[in-house]
């Protein structure tokens, strides 16, 4: 008996994953799909170290690499090595775990994509993140029942960046509707409610840093999109960010082309300009009160009551 064997193209299975990695970073408006391939990364390079550290019985090098990237929640310890409020919220502890978070993250990152472009949920995540360390910070060493544990506690895991983006959907589009196993169709509003109630409920069990991680999150999430709505956006810092990073390994090249015109060039080109400048200059600018008309209609009839022409402005304006 004879078993067909797979094929991956060139370069095998390996550099097939590597193709579809580099191609989620060259894909415009693909901020979802590059926070979930990042995640993903971070946990398989993480996974595969603490297994190689294990056979070797080097266990306790792992968990030393580890803690420079997880947050802890004593302030002092914090303070020398800042970069984990960023880099916590890319850490996981397990399948099960990186799993619910990317699920989470993709479902109801493509609400606010669809809206409001990939642009925004690379906002949501990363603030929702930012606000769920700080957070968990201020209450592990101000708040008494929490201060006991500050010195041995540490986080890691994307709920809080989730949150903030499933709490930001459920603002933006409150009765959009999700089916849900054993329920059916169920506006996202109570799903965002049920899992805030569920996250402050537990700030009193075994994983209080976590949840209260996910309350921060959830919280900007709200801000977030409200600011939004009022013609604020607070990703502004954070889309910088990205840019400034991004110009260390992207190289643009500087193209400079030049050719003259003959007369009869000069003078039809003068014409089409008066002609259609008047035009264009108008048609791609957009109002906060066109946008806030549109966001109300989708509140209260859904997005499939939108004409073409209101998407377009919808989706316009979320890419700016």
């Amino acid at each position: 008996m004879q078993y067909g064997r797979p094929t991956y193209g060139r370069g095998g299975f390996g550099s097939g994953i590597m193709k579809e990695f580099k191609n989620a970073f060259k894909l415009p408006d693909n901020g979802l799909m590059q926070l979930i391939f990042i995640n993903v990364a971070v946990f398989v390079v993480f996974s595969l170290l603490h297994v190689i550290l294990f056979f070797i019985q080097a266990t306790s090098l792992y968990e030393v690499i580890e803690s420079y990237f997880l947050l802890p929640a004593s302030f002092s310890a914090f303070i020398t090595q800042p970069w984990t409020l960023i880099t916590y919220f890319f850490m996981h502890g397990g399948f099960m775990h990186i799993i619910f978070n990317m699920l989470f993250l993709y479902w109801f990152g493509l609400i606010i994509k669809e809206f409001l472009g990939g642009g925004k949920v690379v906002s949501l995540y990363v603030l929702g993140g930012v606000a769920g360390g700080l957070l968990y910070l201020l209450m592990y060493n101000l708040v008494p029942p929490f201060t006991n544990n500050v010195n041995t506690s540490v986080m890691l895991g994307a709920s809080g960046g989730v949150y903030a983006v499933v709490v930001g959907a459920a603002t933006l589009m409150p009765n959009y509707s999700m089916h849900l196993m054993f329920f059916g169709p169920v506006r996202i509003k109570y799903i965002a409610l049920a899992y805030v109630f569920i996250s402050l409920v537990n700030t009193t069990g075994a994983n209080a840093g976590g949840n209260l991680a996910h309350l921060g999150g959830a919280a900007l999430g709200f801000m977030f999109i409200k600011q939004l709505q009022a013609g604020t956006d607070l990703g502004k810092p954070v889309h910088w960010f990205i840019s400034f990073a991004k110009s260390f390994f992207v190289h643009q090249p500087k193209v400079h082309v030049s050719y003259k015109k003959s007369a009869s060039e000069k003078t039809s080109s003068k014409k089409k300009s008066t002609s259609s400048n008047p035009k264009s200059s108008g048609s791609s600018d957009v109002s906060q009160d066109e946008i806030d008309a549109i966001l109300d209609k989708i509140s209260q009839h859904g997005y499939e009551s939108l004409t073409k022409d209101e998407k377009q402005k919808l989706f316009s304006a979320g890419s700016k």
